[in-house]
């Protein structure tokens, strides 16, 4: 299935994720004159956005029949807004919310559908670098499920899962995960800075090692992150004094399962408001 002949998708919530996931979408074949904004106070962007692309931007959805609408809004306010979207909500009409938290169950008594996919991307689909995870409503015909991974493959790549469960722990390893990796990018510079380099330089080196060590795991899918691990791994080099570290009981992996299991957690505490 192509992305040209879906129409009309609706976009409630044109912020930062919003955009990045309609401009996969334009870039993917989408006709502007199919994408709807939905936005009572649309920012700068957003405006640009729809003047450059051609793309409707709307204060509400009133009028339009969608036949995918895409729920991209804080599921703190989400209750509102599915209040407001609900009238436009058809028989064919297909729910794909990437609100953080917000089950299935939540959506479908919200906007009166079982038609939903729920999903959680994450911030490089603003390059289409990312990955979303997704998991199918009961109510999600076969066609519904092409066109939602049509949409969702525009800005990356696409893991599907069975159980609804597992998008709390998606939320907590990809969907944060970016954060995470940014954080190791400012302890690295911080290191170095306190083992006598200069901040500028620090910053470049931590900066780049990340770069560089993506697109080898990129450009090596075949090769297991352990492999690659091992190959920078000299016995009894440097690196392997500093994975002494890491790996230790209290080192990097204890670290992060702690931190996943928060927003793990977090993610579910949101799902129940």
């Amino acid at each position: 299935m192509s992305l040209d002949n879906i129409g009309p998708v609706v976009l409630a919530g044109a912020g930062k994720m919003g955009l990045a996931l309609a401009r996969g979408w334009i870039a993917a074949g989408l006709k502007p004159s199919n994408l709807v904004l939905v936005d009572p106070n649309p920012g700068e962007h957003t405006i640009t956005f729809a003047v450059k692309t051609g793309a409707r931007l709307v204060p509400s959805a009133e009028g339009v029949s969608p036949r995918v609408l895409v729920l991209a809004v804080k599921p703190q306010i989400i209750g509102d807004v599915m209040a407001q979207l609900r009238p436009v909500v058809g028989t064919e009409t297909l729910v794909v919310s990437i609100a953080a938290g917000i089950s299935i169950a939540a959506i479908a008594q919200g906007l009166g559908t079982q038609r939903i996919v729920r999903t959680m991307p994450n911030t490089p689909a603003q390059i289409g670098k990312g990955v979303t995870g997704a998991v199918s409503g009961p109510g999600v015909e076969a066609s519904d499920r092409a066109i939602a991974a049509d949409l969702l493959q525009a800005a990356g790549q696409v893991a599907w899962f069975d159980d609804e469960k597992a998008i709390d722990a998606v939320t907590a390893v990809s969907g944060s995960g970016p954060a995470y990796v940014f954080n190791l990018v400012e302890a690295l510079a911080a290191a170095g800075v306190r083992q006598g380099l200069p901040a500028e330089q620090a910053m470049l080196l931590a900066r780049q090692t990340i770069v560089g060590a993506a697109y080898l795991l990129e450009a090596e899918p075949d090769i297991p992150p352990s492999t690659l691990r091992e190959n920078v791994t000299s016995p009894k080099g440097t690196t392997a004094a500093a994975l002494e570290v890491l790996m230790g009981a209290d080192g990097f992996g204890p670290l992060l399962d702690r931190a996943v299991e928060a927003a793990r957690r977090r993610s579910e505490e949101l799902g129940r408001g």
